[in-house]
């Protein structure tokens, strides 16, 4: 089991994998959630929400959040991300609601999801990746 490189932990989070978002909540447990996000290498990671919502809130308390993302078979992978929230003051646009909707499905598919869920209520949030964490048992 050894650290990935730096191309290949960016690498591996830019692919398709459904991450797990978590992030610290006073007088509770941190939230931890399943979604759907971008991410180009040597970007900031973007995640679409719904204002509001109580990711969201936990967001805006918070100021910070972490993400991992894993391969669940045989060599096992994974990465964790953690950092500021950098910006959450307005909807994704069209095309960047399509580039996170069309990671995970086909594209007639993430059209129709994203027309019936990008309102104005929706919010995107952008994380600058401060902090990495990863393994790959297969080295």
């Amino acid at each position: 089991m050894a650290v990935m490189t730096v191309d290949e932990r960016e690498k591996f989070l830019a692919e398709k994998r459904v991450g797990v978002l978590s992030i610290g909540r006073d007088g509770a447990a941190p939230l931890a959630v399943p979604v759907w996000y971008d991410y180009e290498p040597g970007g900031d990671l973007l995640i679409w929400m719904d204002r509001g919502s109580a990711k969201d809130r936990a967001i805006e308390a918070a100021g910070r959040l972490s993400l991992t993302v894993q391969q669940e078979t045989q060599p096992y992978k994974y990465v964790t991300v953690s950092g500021p929230v950098v910006d959450r003051s307005s909807a994704p646009t069209e095309e960047q609601a399509l580039a996170i909707a069309t990671r995970y499905a086909p594209e007639a598919e993430a059209r129709k999801f994203v027309e019936g869920s990008l309102t104005e209520n929706s919010v995107l949030v952008r994380v600058r990746t401060e902090r990495w964490l990863s393994s790959d048992h297969s080295k």
